[in-house]
């Protein structure tokens, strides 16, 4: 089985990666409008912008080349479009086959996230029939091991997903400078402290860094929940401490009432 073909965009490479079928060309020209079974209403044609986009199937962003609808503007990722209905031996989770899935799991108030990028599920998924295990089409076209030109000079090797018990990611990213959970790619060069998280690595399939496209990432739901419940939390706690403050100093006042009290009337 031959590995994805990557000829339309030059900011990834994949390296020595294990084989799967992933197929990411129709072999059409560009304009051509043709059914597909993502979008059966109306026929689609592939077509490359560099203007944005919100991808119909997994909900993520998106820019450059896409299946669009030029009946209902219905846009979809390349690889939305053109998903495999299973994924077999694939790298990321090469244990147990992974099974196309168009509706997210629902996952209560947080809801179910990427187990790559870390991200939620709102659309397009594979997901393991066997286990917990699911990620996002785009996810997908990430290896264990990659080289990104558009990033970093040097191949990067996927590090195993880790559990860290301070909740912190210990990795600042070198594409967003910042750290947060999810995989993340390290690079493989001696000497060299690069690292890059999936989510950011994401960026070099979906079209947006060839594109020059930035700052379309959402608000965390899942982080704004975080900071609300802290607040909260913290509110209640100075409440309660300036309660038992309070009540701390009547107790006091009254203590010292009283002994006043006392000491008058052994005077008298």
């Amino acid at each position: 089985m031959e590995v994805p073909n990557f000829s339309r965009s030059a900011s990834l490479v994949r390296r020595k990666s294990p084989s799967f079928q992933y197929p990411t060309s129709h072999n059409q020209t560009r304009g051509e409008q043709i059914l597909l079974s993502c979008h059966p209403q109306h026929p689609l044609a592939l077509l490359t912008s560099p203007d944005p986009f919100t991808c119909m199937g997994c909900k993520e962003y998106g820019a450059g080349t896409r299946f669009t609808c030029q009946q209902c503007n219905h846009q979809l990722h390349e690889f939305c479009a053109l998903a495999p209905t299973t994924l077999k031996s694939h790298p990321l989770h090469c244990q147990h086959p992974l099974g196309f899935c168009s509706k997210p799991v629902k996952g209560g108030i947080l809801g179910k996230r990427c187990d790559i990028c870390n991200k939620p599920t709102a659309g397009y998924t594979f997901r393991c029939s066997a286990c917990s295990f699911q990620m996002h089409p785009c996810c997908a076209m990430l290896s264990t091991e990659m080289t990104f030109p558009l990033a970093h000079p040097h191949p990067l090797t996927l590090m195993p997903a880790m559990t860290l018990s301070s909740g912190e990611p210990g990795f600042s990213c070198g594409e967003c400078k910042r750290k947060r959970p999810g995989r993340v790619y390290r690079c493989t060069a001696t000497a060299c402290d690069y690292h890059l998280h999936a989510v950011c690595a994401k960026n070099m399939v979906n079209g947006l860094r060839a594109n020059g496209v930035t700052c379309l990432e959402k608000p965390s739901m899942r982080g704004t929940f975080i900071k609300i419940a802290s607040v909260v939390v913290m509110e209640f706690i100075g409440g309660l401490i300036g309660g038992l403050g309070q009540g701390v100093g009547d107790v006091l006042g009254q203590t010292m009432a009283a002994g006043k009290s006392a000491s008058a009337r052994r005077l008298e």
